[in-house]
């Protein structure tokens, strides 16, 4: 099991944990509950659909809640950070 630091974090008490299928629930990364690149839509470079409704259902990907996926968010936060100035 790893131990929470500055890029891993694990809520085993959280009522939703883990909130996508995945084998091995120790290793599961939390930190990300909410995937800072949802804005980035197509580009986020995760496994996602979208709804009928025209929602983004990003329940299939869990490249921010697995191993290296600090470094994926990471590299790409430059990208939501310019959203940010349209």
């Amino acid at each position: 099991m790893k131990e929470n630091s500055a890029k891993y974090f694990n809520n085993r008490s959280c009522q939703y944990y883990p909130c996508h299928k995945v084998e091995k629930e120790a290793e599961f990364n939390c930190l990300f509950c909410y995937c800072p690149l949802y804005a980035l839509g197509e580009r986020c470079g995760g496994s996602f659909r979208y709804t009928e409704e025209g929602i983004k259902d990003c329940s299939a990907c869990i490249i921010p809640h697995s191993e290296g996926g600090y470094e994926h968010v990471a590299a790409r936060i430059r990208d939501v950070i310019e959203l940010g100035k349209l």
